[in-house]
């Protein structure tokens, strides 16, 4: 009978085996670190492009500021000009409702009503508006004309070419030193109506035209005619 040999297994790994456990813990490690620096990589990429983000939320902040500036200011203009437009277009209304104008525009007065001196035979009867000659002269009120021509019209030499309105509230205006006449006797016209060309005729300095009111056609009869528009609410 034959003898049996035992053998006893040991509980030591072998060589292959730890190698093996080895390089498995290895590449797990690896995996590991890998993992980390791919995580530590994609936490600074995120904060990278929030950076990025930041800057191109804050640029589309300020340029759309700026674009609702621009709108507000483009607004503002705007409200500018309409109210400017409104007022113009309200005191164009307002100088239509006026009955009463200036007979000419653009210009400066001059020698005034009741003026005293040597250019005058008796005070001054009218109110001089220094206009070049040439200048348009308009009726300060609808009427009837009464003269026109010469002489005065039939009121003198002094005052050279000039032109008498009546008006239906009883009063006359006068428009003296014209170069030219462009309405004649018996002939209607609207205020604003062109009814001559200012000129230097007559007893006359310079350029300009002398304007009266009357309270009838002939001379003598005149009364302060800036004081009558004033009130009238013509500005002059």
């Amino acid at each position: 009978m034959s003898k049996r040999v035992t053998f006893k297994h040991s509980h030591r790994p072998s060589a292959s085996r730890v190698r093996g456990a080895v390089v498995a813990a290895g590449l797990g490690t690896s995996m590991v670190l890998g993992a980390g620096a791919a995580f530590a990589a994609g936490t600074t990429g995120t904060a990278g492009t929030a950076s990025l983000v930041s800057s191109a939320t804050a640029a589309d902040s300020v340029a759309e500021q700026a674009a609702a500036q621009g709108k507000a200011a483009e607004h503002t203009a705007a409200k500018k000009a309409d109210a400017a437009k409104k007022k113009a277009e309200a005191k164009k209304k307002a100088a239509k409702k006026l009955s009463w104008g200036t007979p000419v525009h653009r210009y400066q007065l001059s020698a005034s009503y009741g003026n005293d001196g040597s250019r005058w035979s008796h005070k001054h009867s009218g109110q001089d508006f220094a206009v070049p000659i040439g200048t348009k002269v308009e009726a300060a009120h609808k009427g009837t004309i009464v003269k026109a021509g010469p002489n005065g019209g039939g009121d003198g030499p002094a005052y050279g070419n000039a032109v008498v309105i009546k008006h239906s509230n009883g009063t006359y205006s006068q428009y003296a030193h014209l170069s030219k006449i462009d309405v004649h006797i018996g002939q209607s016209v609207q205020k604003g109506q062109k009814i001559a060309l200012s000129g230097n005729t007559g007893n006359s300095s310079g350029p300009h035209l002398h304007f009266e009111i009357r309270t009838t056609a002939n001379y003598g009869s005149a009364v302060n005619p800036v004081n009558y528009l004033h009130k009238a609410g013509v500005k002059v």
